[in-house]
């Protein structure tokens, strides 16, 4: 399987010549969904949920499936009837040849007046985990935890333990578009000596072989 990175929270895997995206959002290449035959998207916030990402890559590819939770679903199944799947905490699919278990519940806390929205994360090939907007332990072994290191709603020290708990065997860095360059090194040199983990961070467009 080939993980490509995409801008901010987006990630590409392609296996035996099919493809699945997750969260191709509003800070996305316009084209990161597109060739996608399994789309998977966490929440709804902007940056991980953009519909016209989302209608060019159901309508450029008739057989393309998406999986997500209600309220993105809402938005789109009716023009895509048969198309677009509701999941939640705790459900397994199999798409296109990926096996996918759906983990967690809630967004992470940004702050206490702003009510929490339901969030989930995607372990794919029981290899490859994004969890969203969240810090979920999905309580299985990982190999590739894909570790959102920038947000509104995290610091360094959580960034870190969050790797330590998963344990996996490598954190490759999303969520950073709006991480600046001058901070990258601060951060590579924190989460790498003190995660545990091989710790990578990959330009938008790269790939690793996993």
């Amino acid at each position: 399987m080939r993980l490509t990175k995409r801008i901010h929270a987006c990630v590409q895997l392609d296996k035996d010549g099919r493809r699945l995206v997750i969260d191709p959002g509003g800070f996305s290449e316009q084209d990161a969904a597109v060739g996608a035959d399994v789309l998977l998207v966490t929440h709804e916030h902007p940056d991980h949920f953009d519909e016209g990402r989302l209608r060019a890559a159901l309508e450029a590819n008739p057989s393309a499936r998406l999986w997500t939770l209600r309220s993105v679903a809402e938005r789109l199944s009716a023009a895509f009837p048969g198309r677009v799947r509701t999941v939640g905490h705790g459900d397994t699919f199999t798409a296109a040849g990926f096996d996918v278990q759906v983990h967690g519940e809630l967004h992470a806390v940004i702050h206490p007046d702003i009510p929490r929205i339901t969030n989930v994360g995607y372990l794919v090939d029981g290899s490859v985990f994004h969890p969203g907007d969240a810090l979920t332990v999905p309580g299985r072994p990982v190999d590739t935890l894909m570790l959102p290191v920038h947000a509104p709603w995290n610091k360094i020290s959580e960034v870190i333990d969050y790797v330590r708990e998963v344990a996996p065997r490598r954190a490759v860095d999303v969520h950073d578009a709006l991480l600046t360059d001058l901070a990258r090194p601060i951060y590579d040199r924190q989460i790498g000596e003190l995660g545990g983990a091989r710790h990578e961070r990959l330009a938008a467009g790269r790939t690793l072989e996993l």
